[in-house]
This record gives C-alpha cells, structure tokens and sequence, in this order.
C-alpha cells in the first residue's frame, strides 16, 4: 500500500474542525463526499471575515461595497482557473449547481424550435436530466436517452453517435457519474456533438473534488460544480463560453449590465458563499507546493496528485468490499475508469439501514437511496428499488484506517444462515 494518500491526509486532517468530531469516542470517518464534503478552517474564516468585516452589496462607491466587488472578482478569478477558462467572465454563481442548469436549460429553450432534439444520458444525475426534459413540454423539444451499456454502469457510446443528427441541438452528459463513480468519455462525445452542430453541457459535479477540469480539453461549451462537493460552501459554480454567454438571451431585470457574466446571474448572489468558494479553490492550489507557479498550475498538480493517490486508496476499498460474502458491488467494468466512489448494498440488509448503523455504532458516514440518479440506479440494481444503494466515496482527508474501519463495520454485518458461504 502506497502511502502517498496517508501523507496528504495526514498533512490536511488539521485543516478540517470537522475531523475532530466523534460519536461513541471513535472518530468520524467521512465517506459522503459525493453528497457533499467537509470545510477547512480557512474557509469558515473567509466567509466569517467577510459577513464580519466587508458585508455589503455591489458596485457602489463606499469602502465595503469596493471590497465586495474585489473579493467576487478574486473569487471568479479562482473558479476560471479551477475549470481553465479563458476569462473571469465566462464564470456565473448560484445557488447550486441544479439551479443553475435550470436557469440555462430555460434560456436554451428560448432559442428551440418545436422537433429540435436534447440528447442526455441514463447514467446522470437529474439535475442534468429534468431541466432538459422540461424543455419537451415548455418548447416542443424531442428528448434523447443516451443507454447504458449492457445495463451497466456505463454508457454506450455507438448507441450516443447514433442519437446525433441534424436537429440535435444539446448535449447534456455527465463528467462522471455520482452514484457509480463511473468516468465517461466526455471529450469523445462532445466532439460528436459539434460534429453536428450541437452545444455541450457538462455536468462536472462528482468529478470536480477528484481531478483537474478543463473546459477546453473536453470540448465543453457549457460547465456546472457545486463549491459544496469541494470543500466550499453551499454555492453553484457555471462556466459558459464567452460567445455563447453574449449570444444568448437569458432573463434578467431591464437595467442590468448586458456584458459578461452579469447578463445570467439575477439579483444579489451569495457574496460570502463566493467569497468561500475562492478560498476552497486557493486552499486545494495551496497543497502543491508551489506557491509561485500560476494558480491554475498549482491546482492541477494538487488534483493531479491527488487522483494518483486516490485511486492507491480506492483499489483497496473496492478490493475488501468485494470479498465480503454479505456485499454486493455495483460498479462499471474492472477495467473502465471512475472516480472514486462505490455503491453497494449489504445482504439482507435495507441502504438505510446500513448507513444509520454504520453511523451509530461506528461513526462512519455514507450515503443511501438513488442520490437522484434514479435512472441509473433503476436500471442497474432493480432489486434496490425499494431501499436504494449504499454510496462510500473517498476525499482529501480519506486514510487507509478509514477504509479499514468501513471494511470491518460492514463485515461485521450479520449474514442470515440460508446466504452464507460454505467453508
């Protein structure tokens, strides 16, 4: 076992007062980062120091309207840099990242006419499903459902190419997948959509907290994160390209600026979830090492790093969790690549019923149900339908004695008699 992880763990563990909490005098060990990770201090105290110090609203003259308007351009400095745009501008917050993509999806549909074709996929999120198939209703749009591959937690890409035609309009495919950690072939697929003309939104939730996005190499003309799923507050961060952002007609009040970003965010965001939002992005380009490269090459090297780590860390939780006789994986193929995440359910045992014993007994922490990828979840474990899946998922401050700890917890599982293996 590499202990490269262990050594940025160990070396970030301070930073997280989350880490300090225990139940039954174990401490917490956290494996919800998919739904949402946990806070450094440094954080806490950007979004402190500014509702203490700088609070006020933007673009007047007075001191701490200045310093608001300086600290959101930091921030959405940041946030370009995390997803490599080319501009601050090409940068748009809300309230989350669902929220978000229903603002575009909305404005998209403005440009629609009745018979154009959305293509999305079975293995989404519905954040990045719903807010497309509404445009079926509100716009007359034709809806795509890109298969999934043999009913696995992959999609088909033959089965995508034969989706795109002319009237294809938009494309709307996940980086990774949020319950399964599978990683899909975004570039290939949004190179077959420009091919005929379509737009490419990106839905990058799951993979932002586990490797380097970059708008540009996959090709997206459109991208979406939660600052929540990356050690940031409860924000929505969007990236739209710059000529696209003018092209298209979002709602917005009569006075607002028309230029940039401002033509998409509607009315007074959430200065101090900004404000956080940077700070995360500057706490993760902080652990490389390098302090005076440019932002954007200290935050590759640290996910870069990070995902190299992760996957030492992952092989073994999947590897102990597959020998269990009372555990069932459901995962994509061996050799496919994912982020570090997997869903499973325990023998016998309802997804809810695990997590509350693995928290109460264990102070360990995962996730269950469908993690509102429903479809997926659906059609890959039909027989969860009625309990969902159990979700553990790796993060920064994840160490070997944490998947030690799952792995136990979960073996310890009793096993009805009519399952058990023979000796």
């Amino acid at each position: 076992m590499s202990t490269l992880h262990d050594t940025l763990a160990t070396h970030v563990r301070p930073a997280f007062p989350a880490l300090t909490r225990a139940i039954a005098r174990q401490p917490v060990a956290y494996f919800d980062g998919p739904g949402g990770t946990q806070v450094p201090q440094r954080v806490a105290d950007a979004v402190s120091d500014y509702l203490l110090n700088h609070n006020a609203n933007a673009g007047w003259a007075y001191r701490t309207s200045v310093e608001t308007d300086i600290a959101l351009g930091q921030a959405r400095a940041a946030a370009a840099a995390f997803v490599n745009a080319v501009s601050p501008d090409e940068i748009l917050f809300g309230a989350n990242m669902t929220t978000l993509t229903f603002h575009i999806a909305r404005t998209i549909g403005r440009t629609l006419t009745p018979g154009d074709e959305i293509v999305v996929t079975d293995l989404d999120h519905h954040a990045n499903i719903d807010p497309w198939v509404a445009l079926a209703r509100d716009y007359g749009a034709v809806i795509r459902h890109v298969p999934l591959l043999q009913n696995s937690a992959q999609l088909d890409f033959d089965g995508y190419e034969r989706l795109l035609g002319p009237r294809t309009r938009l494309v709307a495919v996940g980086l990774s997948s949020n319950a399964f950690g599978t990683i899909n072939p975004v570039g290939r697929m949004a190179a077959a959509a420009h091919r005929v003309g379509a737009l490419v939104f990106v839905d990058a939730v799951h993979a932002a907290a586990h490797a380097a996005l970059d708008v540009a190499a996959i090709g997206a003309d459109m991208l979406a994160f939660s600052a929540y799923k990356v050690y940031g507050p409860h924000v929505g961060v969007a990236y739209c390209r710059a000529a696209l952002l003018e092209r298209l007609d979002f709602p917005r009040l009569a006075p607002q600026l028309p230029k940039g970003s401002k033509r998409a965010e509607s009315g007074t965001l959430n200065h101090e979830g900004i404000v956080g939002t940077g700070a995360a992005i500057n706490f993760l380009a902080g652990l490389s090492g390098s302090g005076d490269a440019p932002l954007r090459d200290r935050l590759v090297a640290t996910m870069n790093r990070l995902a190299v780590e992760e996957e030492t860390l992952f092989r073994a939780l999947v590897d102990r969790l597959r020998a269990l006789p009372n555990v069932t994986l459901y995962e994509p193929p061996r050799d496919a690549p994912r982020h570090p995440t997997v869903a499973f359910t325990v023998r016998d045992r309802a997804a809810h019923d695990v997590a509350r014993q693995l928290s109460d007994d264990h102070a360990v922490f995962v996730s269950h149900g469908d993690f509102y990828a429903s479809t997926a979840v659906a059609k890959i474990a039909p027989q969860s339908a009625d309990g969902g899946l159990v979700r553990a998922g790796l993060g920064i401050y994840s160490t070997l004695a944490d998947v030690e700890r799952l792995v136990a917890a979960v073996a310890a599982m009793p096993v009805s008699r009519k399952h058990q293996r023979p000796v």
